[in-house]
């Protein structure tokens, strides 16, 4: 016998992962529980920035607890599900690592003890959520719901995070727990009503409540198990969990009551009336989700203790038989190939479990009895009939909870009844359905069983977790409640029977009606909010953009680099005026010749950079380079050698870049309108200008000059001077500024610096140069002769590969200036010197070898991978951060040592160091992927012009007449 063993595929091994991570996370909950359930709260604090009262702290109490479960034991058993539903066609590795980022996301927002930490893992939740709704990006559809969901709870989440930054403000800390105490205080400040509307604004986005629930069904386009872990335990549950955990502080008063019970009624209502009409069957589930959202909103407007109860519990409830039920649709489209319920039919024959497993489902989603959705809406209906508030809307509450529960049962009878019974299918796109295999099944069948179990005995399976995550919210106010079935006939047994009998007959009434009615609910189908959100977005993207563009825009730079220093000048003048500023007596001295000669010389080149831009770019950048030049002297002059080093190196670079990008610069703007180009408006604008540069830098000489003045002791500098070398084991204090003291601003622009770089190189990626201006006249004579020298040349490449000496040299200079560059890195923290310059230097190495070889000849012989030494920077610096914290410092806090090596002396070893190695590496690597581009881009252009030729002067042969 011979045993075939097939090495399994990337998404196997990705679907294992995913699935193992997903069960350690939900072991390591599991293992929280005995301390949850004696009444603790486990807090983990690293701390961040304890001047500031900002740390990163972890927060587990009952009711988070609860939601990590649902969160980690529904997301395992939809990875379970994916394993089987995803098709081994699509980027299986990529969709099982944005649904582990969804899930950690998501439990970082359960978990969060601190108010900024809940609006970073809330727009994490955003951004995941974003990318896996857009899976299949190859889908418009997918591309536009997912940039709905962006855009609506992207727009929630900046006011939530404004709402969250006033909530500390105005209790004095951003502590969970100190602000989950300070419910008086925020409720009798005179701000309460706008934190309210601000939080409200993010939360009802999130939770997709009326009129912000349209972005929901469009969210459908997703895979099936996105759907399922997105509508049961995570994302639109974010916002019920907010409003949860906010409870406390912002329910009890009659601003509360209003915005939210109007939002959650509507939604309720208007959800599942909605959800009858749907012809899709993720759809439909869609829309049920909104109207049991509204639901738990409604539960949490009344202000009743009771009424929270109801909502926790609904909340778990809804997860189960939701997630079930969207599993259930995702089997039905794998084995029939459609979701419509139009083409769907008798389904019970061909898949017999499924199909049983998808009817109690959704008899727990209608509140049929000895299920867990019946035990919920009871308490929802017994809360809706209580008076709480002497008003309208408190009274029509009981009649719109019955309207709502009868429509509920309407969508889920026409649910069973449209796809598992009636005659067989015959157009299914797959002409013989069957069961998905068993381990496929396997998740529905556990949420099922779950379904049924709290159903039947809830006391005793759901009642303690109920219990823990109701006194971690409540509290002291943590009321008597009751988990039985049967209370006898009462009122809520009554309105869950006219709705189970009257969503019956409603559902006999429009049987035949939405067999081959249009999708969307009739008289009202012209509401929907989609419409309303498209003409917004026109009207701001399209509309309200481009005459704002026709107003202020140009397609010159000078105009909008004179906008942005107005602005600048205006952003630090008009406080300074408002605040009587007084600069400090200028006192004259005899001025050094010497240094008055360069800076004369330095002015000159930059009035003359100035007139030659007009004429001759090549020219003007010379000549700014000589300013530049004067500058590094200025510095050099004044006793800051670091910053004339790095100013120096800084130099060169960008000066060979900017050499490399003047070729491609297009041709000047010229005005239409010619009476507008006289001698007059010349010297106006120009006078403009120079009185702006004028202003600019007055202000930034007499910033200078008060810093320089100020008395020792009164100023930043001196506290950096102080403590440098003490608690950063440097004398170079402005290296130890970089890497220890401002490590984090570092950290953040080095990133911006990646940032940067890709994007340069995306867009030169893209960028194609007219071909009938790549080469001058003089260039072409150059290149032909050297044609007509070497015949043997591969097509387009240029003269300039071949020029020997220069090249040659400039070869041997690279070991140089390598360690030229481990020279100025390991003398940084002491001398003149460090990462950023090291890695300018060394990209300096890097420029002359194109300069000497050429592209080609390079990239045969020189290893060169920017966009890993940009990563590894990153992750160097990141993790000299992180390494810290692991000691129980601050992030980047700063360890260092001097270590006594033979022949070379003492060499500081502080952990600054590795932080600087980061830094080093991402600047040679964001430079060396600007100068690949460039450098590609110079040799393309003409390879291509070449071929462009060539094609024309063959199709010219073809076209000519042959004469015989």
């Amino acid at each position: 016998m011979v045993v075939l063993c097939v090495p399994p595929s990337r998404g196997d091994l990705a679907g294992w992962l995913a699935g193992g991570v997903a069960f350690v996370l939900f072991v390591l909950n599991l293992a929280f529980f005995p301390a949850i359930s004696n009444g603790a709260v486990l807090t983990h604090v690293v701390h961040w920035m304890p001047e500031y009262g900002l740390d990163l702290k972890l927060r587990m109490d009952g009711y988070s607890w609860l939601f990590a479960t649902l969160i980690t034991a529904i997301g395992m058993l939809v990875v379970a599900y994916a394993r089987y539903y995803m098709s081994r066609n699509d980027p299986i590795p990529r969709f099982f690592a944005l649904f582990l980022a969804f899930m950690g996301a998501m439990l970082g927002l359960v978990l969060a003890g601190n108010l900024v930490l809940i609006a970073v893992f809330w727009e994490m939740t955003s951004i995941v959520s974003f990318l896996l709704i857009g899976y299949w990006h190859h889908n418009a559809a997918a591309r536009d719901g997912a940039r709905m969901a962006l855009i609506m709870t992207g727009t929630g989440g900046l006011c939530l995070l404004v709402g969250l930054l006033i909530i500390g403000s105005i209790v004095g800390s951003y502590d969970l727990d100190v602000v989950l105490a300070s419910g008086n205080v925020i409720r009798e400040h005179p701000l309460y009503l706008t934190v309210l509307i601000l939080v409200l604004l993010g939360a009802l986005t999130k939770s997709a409540q009326f009129p912000f629930h349209f972005w929901l069904p469009h969210a459908m386009a997703a895979p099936t198990p996105v759907s399922a872990f997105l509508h049961s335990a995570t994302m639109v549950k974010a916002g019920i969990f907010l409003l949860t955990r906010f409870w406390p502080i912002l329910s009890g008063t009659p601003e509360w009551f209003w915005l939210l019970g109007l939002a959650g009624l509507a939604t309720l209502v208007l959800g599942s009336w909605f959800a009858i009409f749907q012809q899709d069957i993720k759809g439909l589930l869609a829309y049920s989700t909104i109207s049991h959202l509204g639901l738990i909103v409604v539960l949490l407007s009344l202000g009743s203790p009771l009424a929270a109860v109801a909502a926790i519990f609904h909340t778990a409830n809804h997860a189960t038989f939701k997630a079930s039920l969207f599993m259930a649709a995702g089997i039905i489209d794998h084995e029939t190939g459609t979701r419509d319920m139009r083409r769907l039919s008798g389904l019970f024959r061909a898949l017999p479990y499924t199909a049983t497993l998808a009817m109690v489902a959704s008899a727990a989603m209608a509140g049929v009895p000895l299920l867990n959705g019946f035990i919920s809406k009871e308490m929802f209906f017994a809360e809706a009939i209580e008076t709480h508030q002497l008003n309208i809307l408190d009274t029509v509450t009981p009649y719109l909870a019955t309207i709502a529960g009868l429509f509920s049962v309407t969508y889920s009878l026409r649910f069973i009844q449209s796809v598992f019974f009636g005659p067989p299918a015959t157009d299914l796109p797959i002409a013989s359905p069957h069961e998905p295999p068993r381990w496929m099944r396997a998740p529905i069948e556990l949420l099922v069983l779950i379904c049924l179990i709290i159903g039947i005995v809830p006391a005793y399976t759901i009642g303690p977790f109920l219990h823990l995550a109701v006194v971690s919210v409540l509290g002291v106010r943590t009321p008597e409640y009751s988990l039985s079935i049967w209370h006898g006939f009462n009122l809520p047994l009554v309105m869950s029977l006219v709705a189970l009998v009257g969503g019956v007959i409603l559902h006999f009434i429009l049987k035949n009606y939405l067999k081959t009615s249009p999708e969307g609910p009739p008289l009202i189908r012209r509401l929907e909010g989609q419409r309303v959100f498209e003409r917004v977005l026109v009207a701001v993207s399209w509309k309200w953009a481009r005459a704002v563009e026709a107003f202020a825009g140009t397609r010159r730079l000078q105009p909008q680099m004179r906008l942005l220093f107005a602005i600048a000048i205006a952003a630090v003048g008009v406080p300074l005026f408002l605040a009587r500023f007084n600069p400090p007596e200028v006192t004259l001295r005899a001025a050094d010749p010497v240094l008055a000669l360069v800076w004369l010389v330095g002015g000159a080149c930059a009035i003359a950079a100035a007139y030659q831009a007009k004429f001759h770019r090549l020219a003007a950048l010379v000549l700014l380079g000589g300013a530049g030049l004067a500058t590094c002297i200025t510095f050099v002059w004044f006793s800051a050698p670091d910053l004339a080093l790095t100013q120096f190196l800084v130099e060169i670079v960008t000066t060979v870049l900017i050499l490399l990008g003047l070729r491609w610069l297009p041709k000047r703007y010229e005005k239409v309108n010619a009476a507008e180009e006289n001698a007059l408006n010349v010297r106006l604008r120009r006078l403009r200008d120079l009185v702006m540069a004028v202003i600019a830098g007055l202000g930034l000489a007499t910033l200078a000059y008060t810093v320089m003045t100020t008395p020792q002791g009164q100023t930043i500098g001196d506290e950096f001077l102080k403590r440098a070398y003490p608690e950063g084991g440097g004398t170079n204090v402005v290296n130890v500024i970089l890497v220890d003291f401002r490590g984090f601003d570092t950290l953040g622009e080095i990133g911006v610096l990646a940032i940067v770089a890709l994007t340069v190189f995306a867009l030169l990626l893209r960028f194609r140069p007219a071909t009938d201006s790549l080469e001058k006249p003089e260039q072409q004579r150059i290149q032909n002769a050297f044609d007509a020298g070497h015949p043997d040349r591969d097509d387009g490449e240029s003269a300039a590969e071949y020029i020997f000496l220069p090249s040659v040299l400039m070869r041997w200079l690279f070991p140089v200036i390598g360690l030229f560059a481990a020279w100025l890195f390991f003398r940084g923290h002491d001398m003149p010197g460090g990462g950023f310059a090291a890695g300018i230097a060394m990209s300096i190495g890097f420029i002359l070898q194109y300069m000497a070889g050429g592209t080609r000849w390079v990239e045969e012989r020189l290893r060169i991978h920017p966009l890993r030494w940009a990563g590894i920077g990153l992750v160097l610096a990141a993790s000299t951060g992180l390494a810290s914290w692991g000691l129980g410092y601050p992030f980047l806090t700063t360890y260092f040592q001097y270590l006594e090596i033979p022949h070379l002396g003492k060499i500081p070893a502080a952990s600054a160091l590795i932080f600087d190695l980061g830094v080093f590496s991402l600047v040679l690597g964001a430079t060396v992927l600007i100068l690949i581009a460039l450098a590609h881009q110079s040799v393309r252009a003409p390879r291509a012009h070449a071929r462009a030729q060539k094609r024309a002067a063959a199709a010219a042969a073809e076209e000519a007449p042959e004469w015989n």
